[in-house]
This record gives structure tokens, C-alpha cells and sequence, in this order.
């Protein structure tokens, strides 16, 4: 019981808790964002009840998802006075501009025009209604890549030096900043899984209706739609994949050799599954592909990477143990990442073929039940893509990339605070997972009873969450503001997602 005495594991797991419970809206609320703005175009171009009653619903599904998302993001930013105090110095004078950003030009253009899809539907005209949605969801997105310029600049920093006293990450050149090696990869990745994650939510409703035989010529509507997004954005998956693996394998030596489990330098082989033996120093696994990660990252079979035992001897990486380092916990994230898309496309291939003509989905309950469940591949895979980001950074909060400016990094353990005791990050971690669980479930309550009502014409559902959200901009918008100042700094935006 020695790590509830550790204040910097703590704050870490106290971070990495209020992060992950974060994470499970924001996928939702950027995918489904995009949903909805398809119907909510569909809607005004067809002036069909049904798709104008599906845009509506998907209205009430985003908003109550947004809402919550967003109190549990400010938490964050909060926990940087705190528990990572001064890790909010080191990087205060980086993350102010982006954090600024984020609230003044993203978050408040999606929340302003989602007032629009609330309150504006019968006082604004069709076509200034319909560009609400899209500007909705171009909001969150717009939201997500100033969170993630952020969190790219800690995995490879830019455009800053070392302060004189050395204790502060000091901008030099925002655009490169900004622009550093990993954004846009990093950005790209991010939003196609957050795409694909909403594209599965639309046919797992779907699904559900289909299972229950209700509103099928709507179930099917929300099958096509999500088939299609799913099967776009899975193929574009791949490439964006296979940009953000370059740049790992370019800029994070100490990532990929977890994310391979290298300790020694060679051709990294490509493995489907296995286990490090972290004592051995040594993947254990049935096969493996002689040379393939090095082929992926170069296009060459016989690139030498460097292992961790090598790295630890260099002056840029001495500050690393591979002893002590999660290796197989990376290893693992990485891999049922990985997994996890091969059974993305498994359901998108099988959800497009079966919902086309003949729409034979009707008919098929072992199809329906595997859709409707269907969301926890993409989930499993963007929280596994965040664990390897971040732990793979590992013990660097600040990661001293390959061509990042000298000096600019800063050890996990160099971040936190002094001043905040174990008794009190234990007393907060059990408040978080006491008030998450009834948020949770407040929140799986309300959904649900918008499924279950369905695509219909009644408005009093979208008054209603109309009215319980708007106390939560207000809140939002107050507590965003010091994130202007450069104070409340979030480290936290994932591999496969932003928050807000």
C-alpha cells in the first residue's frame, strides 16, 4: 500500500480518473455532432416530419452529452492550481494563447449556435437553422484542435526556450508553437476516431429500434447515415494512423520502444498480440512479423530503432529507468488499440452491406445485438489511444522530443504540487468516483429517455434540456475564463480525442 502515500502517483491517478470519465463525452459529443447536422440537412432538404423529428432528437442527445462534458472538463483545467501547480508554471506562458482560444473563438461559436437549435427552431429561418448545426459541430471540432495544440506541444515541444532561472517553458514563435511536429497528425487522428465513434452511436440506436420494432424507417435512416460515416471515416483511418506513427517513431524514441517493447535496438518486428516480460527484457509472443513496425514507419524492413536500455545511456534521455518504466501496461494499450479496429471495420463493413438494398439488418437479431453494442470498439480503442499517448510519454510530462529545443522538457514528478498531501488527493479521488457514478447515471437516465421517446414531433423534450444546459454555459463560460490568463492549463487531450 506504499502508492497511497505517493503524492505525484496519486495525482496522476486523480488526473488520469477525471480524464478518462472526461473522454467518454467528448467522442460522443463531437461524433454525434456530425450526425446531426446530416439530419438536420436531410431535414431541411427533404421538409420530411421524419427527418425533421430525428434532427430534433439528436439535438436533445448532443446537448444533455455537451452539458456534461463540459462540467467534467473544467474540472481539469481547476486541478492545475492544484495538484500540478507547477507544472501550470513551467508551461503557463505556452497554454495560455491556445486555452484563450479554445473558450473565446471555439467553445462559445458551439455554444451560441446551439442556443440556435434550442431556442431559435421556429424564430430563425431554415436555412440560418441549418447552418447552426453545422456550425455546431464545427465549434467542437475547432474546440478540440485548441486542446490538442496544447497537448501536442507537451509530447513535442516548439517554438519556446528555456527561461533564464530555468523554471519556465518561455514562447517564441506561436505559429510554431502551435504547429508543432505533432498537431495536425495528432488533430487528424483524433477527430476521424471521434467521427467514427458517433458514426456507431447512430447505428446503435439504430439497432436498438430494429430490435424493439419501432420506428424502423427511421432506425434504418440512422443505420445508412452511421454505415456511411463509419466506412469514410475508418478509411481515412488508416492513413491518419500511419501519420501519427511516423511522428512517434521520428520525435518519441522512448514511445515506440514501449509501445514495441524494446529494450535493446533493432528492426522493431510487427506483433498482433503478446506479453512483455518486463524482467526478461523481452516480448513474449506466439508470431510476429520480422522487421514490420520498422517497414510501416519507413517503408524499409531493416531500420534500426533504438531500445530503451540504449536511449537510458544518452544524455537527452539519462533521466529514464527502463526498470521502472509501464512498458507491457503501453504495449498492451497500443496493441488492443490496434485490435480494436479490426473490429471497427468488421461492423462498419457488415452494418453497410446488410443496411443497403434489401436492408436484410431487419431480419438479422444477431447483427442488430452485435451493432448495439457496437460502441464499445471505438470507445475501448480512443481511451487505449490516450493511455499509450500518455504513458508512453512516460516519465515526461514535457517529453524532450526528438527536435524540440534544448532544455524544454520537465519530469512528471518536477510538476506537482508541495503543498497538496496524499490524505487529500485520496479524499478527492473517492469524491470524483462517488459524484461521477450519479453523474453517470443522471445522465444515462436522460439519454435513454430520449431513445426511448424516439423521433417525435413534441418540442417539450428539447425545452426542457434547453433549460437544464443553459446553467451549465453560464458556469462553463465563467470558469473558462481564467484559462485565458494561462493559469488553468489542460494537459489532457488525447490521441483519439480533445476535451473542452
Amino acid at each position: 500500500m506504499d502508492f497511497l502515500a505517493d503524492p505525484v502517483l496519486l495525482a496522476r491517478l486523480q488526473f488520469a480518473l477525471t480524464a478518462s470519465y472526461h473522454f467518454i463525452f467528448v467522442p460522443i459529443t463531437i461524433g454525434i455532432g456530425l450526425i446531426m447536422a446530416i439530419f438536420a440537412t436531410k431535414a431541411y432538404r427533404t421538409k420530411s416530419a421524419e427527418d425533421d423529428a430525428l434532427a430534433r432528437m439528436w439535438v436533445k442527445i448532443f446537448t444533455a452529452t455537451f452539458a456534461i462534458g463540459v462540467a467534467t472538463g473544467i474540472t481539469m483545467e481547476f486541478s492545475f492550481g492544484t495538484n500540478w501547480a507547477d507544472y501550470a508554471r513551467f508551461v503557463g506562458d505556452i497554454f495560455g494563447a491556445p486555452l484563450a482560444a479554445e473558450a473565446l473563438f471555439a467553445f462559445f461559436l458551439e455554444s451560441v449556435f446551439l442556443g440556435v437549435l434550442l431556442f431559435g427552431r421556429k424564430k430563425v429561418s431554415p436555412k440560418f437553422y441549418l447552418a447552426s448545426s453545422w456550425l455546431v459541430w464545427f465549434g467542437s471540432c475547432l474546440s478540440a484542435l485548441w486542446i490538442l495544440i496544447a497537448n501536442s506541444w507537451m509530447q513535442t515541444p516548439a517554438g519556446a526556450e528555456l527561461s533564464a532561472d530555468g523554471t519556465q517553458a518561455v514562447i517564441t514563435d506561436f505559429f510554431a508553437a502551435a504547429f508543432n511536429p505533432s498537431t495536425l497528425s495528432r488533430y487528424g487522428h483524433t477527430v476521424v476516431s471521434l467521427l467514427i465513434m458517433g458514426a456507431f452511436v447512430s447505428m446503435a440506436v439504430a439497432a436498438w429500434y430494429l430490435i424493439k420494432k419501432r420506428h424502423e424507417g427511421a432506425a434504418m435512416k440512422m443505420m445508412r447515415v452511421g454505415a456511411v460515416v463509419g466506412i469514410v471515416a475508418t478509411c481515412v483511418m488508416l492513413g491518419t494512423a500511419h501519420a501519427s506513427a511516423v511522428i512517434v517513431a521520428e520525435e518519441q524514441p522512448t514511445k515506440l520502444a514501449m509501445m514495441e517493447g524494446m529494450y535493446e535496438s533493432e528492426a522493431p518486428p510487427l506483433y498482433a498480440f503478446g506479453w512483455v516480460d518486463e524482467s526478461g527484457e523481452e516480448v513474449l509472443a506466439p508470431f510476429s512479423i520480422p522487421g514490420g513496425t520498422s517497414f510501416l514507419a519507413t517503408g524499409t524492413w531493416d531500420t534500426e530503432f533504438p531500445g530503451l536500455n540504449d536511449l537510458a545511456q544518452t544524455e537527452k534521455y539519462a533521466d529514464i529507468d527502463p526498470e521502472t518504466m509501464p512498458v507491457n501496461f503501453v504495449f498492451q494499450t497500443y496493441h488492443l488499440m490496434v485490435a480494436m479496429f479490426g473490429a471497427i471495420a468488421l461492423c462498419v463493413v457488415l452494418a453497410l452491406v446488410f443496411s443497403r438494398k434489401g436492408a436484410r439488418v431487419k431480419s438479422m437479431r444477431w447483427l442488430q445485438y452485435l451493432l448495439l453494442i457496437c460502441p464499445v470498439f471505438p470507445f475501448l480503442a480512443i481511451q487505449c489511444g490516450w493511455m499509450t499517448a500518455e504513458l508512453g510519454r512516460q516519465p515526461y510530462v514535457v517529453y524532450p522530443s526528438t527536435t524540440g529545443p534544448d532544455g524544454v522538457s520537465l519530469l512528471t514528478a518536477d510538476g506537482t504540487s508541495a503543498s497538496v498531501t496524499p490524505v487529500e488527493l485520496l479524499i478527492t479521488v473517492v469524491l470524483f468516483l462517488v459524484v461521477y457514478l450519479l453523474l453517470f447515471v443522471g445522465w444515462a437516465r436522460v439519454i435513454s429517455k430520449f431513445i426511448a421517446a424516439g423521433p417525435v414531433e413534441d418540442d417539450s423534450d428539447v425545452e426542457a434540456v434547453a433549460a437544464s444546459a443553459a446553467g451549465s454555459f453560464v458556469s462553463a463560460a465563467a470558469a473558462k475564463a481564467p484559462a485565458a490568463g494561462g493559469e488553468a492549463v489542460s494537459a489532457k487531450a488525447s490521441e483519439e480525442g480533445g476535451d473542452r
